[in-house]
């Protein structure tokens, strides 16, 4: 009789050693404390879509850490607001909510998605491409959303927040340009042999060429992109090789400076690297997790052999 206590009294130990080191791990994540506030750039924008109903804004409110609504400033996004700075459609209903607090120059721009689970087709990557593009550089962008969306709205509430700082005024052809971008950006992802994160890559390096080398024509563009996707090794269709073109030559005639965000660019590089290698690594991570279940097993049935 004690023998089989003593059996299933380490069967319990081992299983409360591995269950409380997820428990720490998650109580490790929960910690956050409230940042102060930049006199110099004022309060926080909290911007929240349109078509949220009262309890998913209370919702998104606490997604994005706003414990005191005095210490930020609270804004809707609308379909007209679409029409503003996309020529979008003003009856869209828009749920991605998003928090941009501003930094000192050279602090440079950091996007975090708070819900990646629904945010179906846009990367923290791709929503700094954009807005980069758009002249949005130094500032920390979190992005939310209570359902499942695709996240493009997220960009116009972002410009709309934005805009509502001091001295911030956006260019609206260089929005429209940066959610062409986007737009295309979440289109090359879907095809086959692509994938979200090499994408993301090829949008930048092309920037960091064009700031290297600041082309003067359209072929000089053309001999760039050519250049970074047989890099790459990646396979476009002419069509989609021609909308790129297209766009990086809207770029060029809006004469936007890459030169002055390409340590930005070199960090944004950075972290699709490590995205890519945490992919790679994560079949290795769950074959370890996969051996150790089993490991545990046999060691299970071991002590009652």
């Amino acid at each position: 009789m004690f023998k089989r206590f003593m059996k299933w009294g380490v069967v319990a130990a081992i299983f409360t050693f591995v269950f409380s080191l997820g428990n720490m791990a998650y109580a490790a994540n929960g910690d956050s404390d409230e940042e102060s506030i930049n006199e110099k750039f004022g309060l926080p924008i909290v911007v929240y879509g349109e078509a949220l109903s009262v309890a998913q804004k209370e919702e998104v409110r606490k997604l994005l850490g706003v414990k005191d609504t005095s210490k930020v400033k609270e804004i809707t996004v609308t379909g007209k607001d679409l029409v503003t700075y996309i020529n979008g459609d003003p009856h869209s209903n828009m749920y991605s909510s998003a928090k941009i607090t501003r930094k000192e120059k050279g602090e440079g721009l950091l996007v975090k998605q708070v819900t990646p689970e629904n945010i179906t087709e846009v990367t923290n990557e791709m929503y700094a491409n954009a807005l980069l593009t758009a002249g949005i550089e130094d500032a920390v962008v979190e992005v939310a959303s209570p359902v499942k969306v695709s996240g493009h709205s997220a960009l116009v509430g972002i410009y709309k927040a934005y805009d509502n700082g001091e001295g911030t005024e956006l260019n609206k052809e260089r929005t429209e340009v940066a959610n062409e971008e986007l737009s295309l950006a979440t289109n090359l992802a879907k095809k086959e042999g692509l994938d979200q994160d090499k994408v993301s890559e090829l949008l930048t390096e092309i920037k960091k060429e064009i700031a290297k080398q600041n082309p003067a024509t359209k072929e000089e563009i053309e001999q760039i992109i050519d250049e970074k996707i047989n890099t790459l090794e990646i396979q476009l269709s002419p069509e989609d090789r021609q909308l790129l073109i297209d766009l990086f030559e809207k770029m060029r005639n809006l004469n936007i400076n890459f030169d002055n965000v390409q340590l930005q660019l070199d960090d944004l590089t950075k972290d699709i690297h490590k995205r890519i290698e945490e992919t790679v690594g994560d079949k290795g991570f769950l074959d370890a997790v996969s051996n150790f279940f089993k490991e545990l097993i046999e060691t299970i049935k071991s002590i009652f052999s």
